[in-house]
């Protein structure tokens, strides 16, 4: 056994592939999920419940006496215009995709703190970097999560545990199926909701498998050494990620209208 390791979300998707693939590697897994799991160690646990949280981290660290790696992958989307988006489902997911994710942190740090040693690694999107239309908030708590790495990544760096981010692109997973997709006002902005939507979904469809999002995931997280504080996966998103950093902000935000604002 390598390690002890918890991934969040692992019932399909990139978290599926990443605890096959940890689990193949020899390290012990255990999958936190609100739904049945196909993981040899799988305890059913909803990330926006910070006693549930807690309970069950106390509970890996009773079996194993310690915690390595966290993988943070639990997480949903929403599209819509944000006029037209509710209250209510923009918090849900913010609740899901960010503060569930704060939740396993505070969880497990004070055991990583007192070992010396651990590795945190959060799931971000290249939609955190270039803010999509029509999936705003997706894209927001994307983003949050990047920030969150890097405060993060330098608070806990004395204690020798280690914060990173990985950026996945467009994955071919369940994940465009369980979005929850709202074209209320599409009369009004013209129908761009549901052609902002329908490219979005053709994209993630004919996207990368999540096994290979998985690959670099695992490597991230068992990487000897230290780690930088992002990861994006594919040498196309790579690319993206690089331009942002050299085009006005104007620029970029008329060639998301061009994809996805029209």
């Amino acid at each position: 056994m390598k390690g002890i390791v918890i991934v969040t979300g692992g019932t399909s998707g990139i978290g599926l592939a990443t605890v096959k693939r940890l689990e193949a590697m020899g390290y012990r897994v255990y999958e936190f999920s609100r739904r049945a799991s196909e993981a040899a160690n799988h305890l059913r646990v909803d990330v926006t419940d910070e006693a549930a949280v807690r309970a069950a981290v106390e509970e890996v660290v009773a079996r194993e006496g310690r915690v390595d790696i966290l993988i943070n992958n639990a997480g949903f989307g929403i599209s819509g215009a944000m006029e037209f988006t509710s209250s209510e489902d923009a918090h849900r997911l913010m609740e899901v995709n960010l503060f569930g994710m704060d939740n396993m942190i505070r969880a497990v740090l004070p055991h990583m703190r007192r070992a010396g040693r651990g590795r945190i690694v959060n799931l971000s999107s290249v939609a955190g970097v270039y803010a999509i239309p029509f999936q705003a908030w997706y894209s927001i708590s994307k983003a949050g999560v990047r920030a969150l790495t890097m405060a993060l990544a330098n608070e806990v760096a004395p204690y020798g545990v280690q914060v990173t981010s990985v950026l996945p692109g467009d994955i071919k997973t369940g994940f465009t199926a369980a979005r929850k997709k709202s074209v209320a006002g599409d009369g009004e902005y013209g129908g761009r909701i549901s052609r902002s939507v329908a490219r979005m979904e053709h994209d993630e469809q004919t996207g990368m498998s999540p096994d290979i999002a998985a690959k670099t995931v695992a490597r991230v997280a068992t990487k000897p050494g230290g780690v930088k504080p992002c990861y994006t996966i594919g040498l196309a998103y790579q690319a993206l990620v690089f331009l942002e950093r050299l085009l006005p902000c104007g620029v970029i935000r008329r060639l998301l209208f061009m994809l996805y604002g029209k």
